[in-house]
């Protein structure tokens, strides 16, 4: 199976995974051949990837730490939720959804049972399978991250459950900024941006008192835009003022937003997202947080296509837990463009002169 951008993807080619809609119903099922009516109609609904059947990498099977099914309950669950309290926007604070906490800790639950048997693994996450607003799938990524690294932190089961939900749960003040400035497709002005920066204090006001939400999943919501110089908001605070939950949330949210497409610019392929975060170490996020994020991260997810330094092309086939930016790539077109009838494996992590120029139709000046 390949995992290709949508700019790759042609028509003939057939769906390897189903994509859903919003409300978790089948778009288009497995098997499915593409046309470019369909192609553009994905393209506009926000997919950025696509899982594509080849009989050339049918043996690489692309596994996801949350099952299909938890991720399509999640997206609708958290859509359902938020588009609730974005019809109450003008009583900030003043309503309980009692509820909430309930549906929450329910999902919660089958998330860290799915990733508990999936402790070894390295995450991938692209925009793919769920047709939705970024708001609910960021939520959910955000999400999914952070139990993982919390889970290989040590975390206990309740902690956890507290980390997961301030996660799901942080940009729910976002509810109640105006649509007109969360769906702004160019730069906000200073006034708007004032506005923009408040969610984080409407996402505590709104989940403080809530029946079986903790206070520190509340308090997730408030700081996970603090940073450890003090530079962030709301408040300015710094170091182990911001719980250790909340870094972790704005270390992973900060990420997934560089990742992902946004209405007003392209995403950040995942090595360059890690570089902006290490930009960072020390000064906005914690060193060691960084690093763990790092050697959990799949930086060149499998199936992804790559081009090396040599002229041959291929796609990541097998990752090297030990040196995650040096995979094992199965060669698909030699350095003449011509494609392979027996394609063959380089594996970077021996071959340490050979290096990735370009993921996708991406160029990576210098290479890795």
């Amino acid at each position: 199976m390949r995992l290709l951008p949508i700019s790759m993807c042609r028509p003939g080619m057939k769906l390897g995974k189903s994509i859903y809609n919003e409300e978790g119903t089948v778009l288009l099922a497995v098997n499915v051949e593409l046309t470019q009516r369909l192609l553009g109609r994905l393209n506009e609904f926000g997919i950025d990837y696509l899982h594509i059947l080849d009989s050339r990498t049918e043996d690489i099977v692309v596994e996801e730490i949350v099952s299909e099914s938890t991720r399509v309950r999640g997206v609708t669950e958290i859509r359902s939720t938020f588009r609730k309290l974005m019809e109450d926007s003008n009583r900030r604070g003043a309503i309980h959804y009692y509820d909430l906490g309930r549906k929450f800790r329910e999902l919660m639950s089958t998330i860290i049972d799915d990733i508990s048997g999936h402790s070894d693994a390295m995450v991938m996450l692209t925009n793919i399978n769920v047709s939705d607003s970024y708001l609910f799938q960021h939520s959910l990524n955000v999400c999914i991250y952070s139990t993982m690294l919390g889970l290989s932190f040590g975390y206990s089961r309740e902690e956890l459950m507290t980390l997961g939900l301030g996660a799901l749960l942080h940009d729910i003040g976002k509810t109640k900024i105006p649509y007109d400035i969360l769906s702004k497709p160019k730069q906000l002005t200073p006034q708007e941006f004032e506005e923009m920066k408040n969610h984080a204090t409407y996402g505590f006001q709104i989940l403080k008192d809530e029946p079986n939400i903790p206070l520190i999943a509340a308090h997730c919501a408030f700081q996970h835009h603090e940073r450890i110089n003090g530079s962030g908001y709301p408040r300015g605070i710094e170091g182990t003022e911001i719980h250790d939950f909340a870094r972790w949330i704005g270390l992973v949210d900060s990420y997934d937003a560089m990742t992902t497409t946004r209405v007003y610019r392209n995403p950040m392929l995942p090595h360059q997202a890690m570089e902006q975060l290490f930009t960072g170490s020390g000064t906005l996020y914690d060193q060691h947080k960084i690093a763990m994020f790092r050697d959990k991260i799949a930086i060149y997810p499998l199936g992804m296509p790559v081009t090396l330094n040599t002229g041959e092309r291929g796609i990541i086939s097998h990752l090297n837990m030990s040196v995650p930016h040096r995979p094992v790539v199965r060669i698909l077109q030699d350095e003449a463009g011509q494609e392979l009838k027996s394609p063959y494996e380089v594996d970077l992590s021996s071959r340490l002169s050979v290096l990735i120029t370009a993921v996708g139709e991406k160029t990576i000046h210098g290479g890795i």
